[in-house]
C-alpha cells in the first residue's frame, strides 16, 4: 500500500506516529528570525483583539517592529483600542504568499497617546508617512495613538505547515 507524506500510521505500540517519509517538523526559533521572515510576507498584518462583549474583532494593520515591540498606530476610540482597555490580548497574522508561507503571533498590548511616544513613533520606528493618516504631526493629533505589542508566542509556517513550522516563545 504506499503512502503520502503526512499520512499517519499505528505504531506497534498503540501510538499514532507521523509517517516515515512526512516533510513537515517543528523547530523552535527566535523573535528574530520571527521577525525577518514576517517582514518577507507583507507589511500587512491582521490584528485580532476581543471587545467587552466578548465578541472578536479582526482589522488589517501595518505593524513596524522597534526591537521586539511591534507596533501599530491607531485611534484613541478606535475599536482596536477599546477592546485593548477591556482585554490586552491580541493575536496577529500576517498575509499569506502566495506559496503558504505565514506568521501568527500572540502577546499583549497598551495603547499610549503621549505626545513622547508619539515622536518616537513619528520619526525613526513607522516605514511609512504618519503625515497621511494625521496631518497634524505628533504634537497635533489628539485623537491618534500608538499600540505596543508585546509578544508572548509565534508561529512561522511554510507552506500552510506543510513544509515544516518553527515556533517561538518567551
Amino acid at each position: 500500500m504506499r503512502r503520502t507524506a503526512g499520512e499517519r500510521i499505528l505504531a506497534p505500540e498503540g501510538m499514532i506516529e507521523p509517517a516515515a517519509d512526512d516533510a513537515r517538523s517543528t523547530a523552535m526559533t527566535t523573535l528574530d528570525e520571527i521577525r525577518t521572515f514576517a517582514a518577507r510576507l507583507s507589511p500587512w498584518a491582521h490584528l485580532a483583539t476581543v471587545g467587552a462583549d466578548g465578541e472578536p474583532d479582526v482589522t488589517p494593520v501595518h505593524p513596524c517592529w522597534d526591537g521586539d515591540v511591534l507596533w501599530i498606530m491607531c485611534g484613541t476610540d478606535s475599536v482596536k483600542a477599546r477592546n485593548i482597555t477591556d482585554n490586552p490580548r491580541i493575536a496577529l497574522h500576517w498575509q499569506v504568499t502566495e506559496v503558504g508561507d505565514g506568521v501568527e503571533l500572540w502577546g499583549t498590548a497598551e495603547v499610549f497617546d503621549d505626545v513622547d511616544t508619539k515622536r518616537r513613533m513619528w520619526h525613526g520606528v513607522f516605514d511609512y508617512d504618519l503625515d497621511v493618516f494625521a496631518p497634524g504631526g505628533p504634537d497635533n493629533s489628539p485623537g491618534t495613538a500608538f499600540m505596543a505589542i508585546s509578544p508572548n508566542r509565534a508561529l512561522l509556517l511554510r507552506r500552510y505547515g506543510m513544509a515544516g513550522s518553527e515556533r517561538w516563545q518567551v
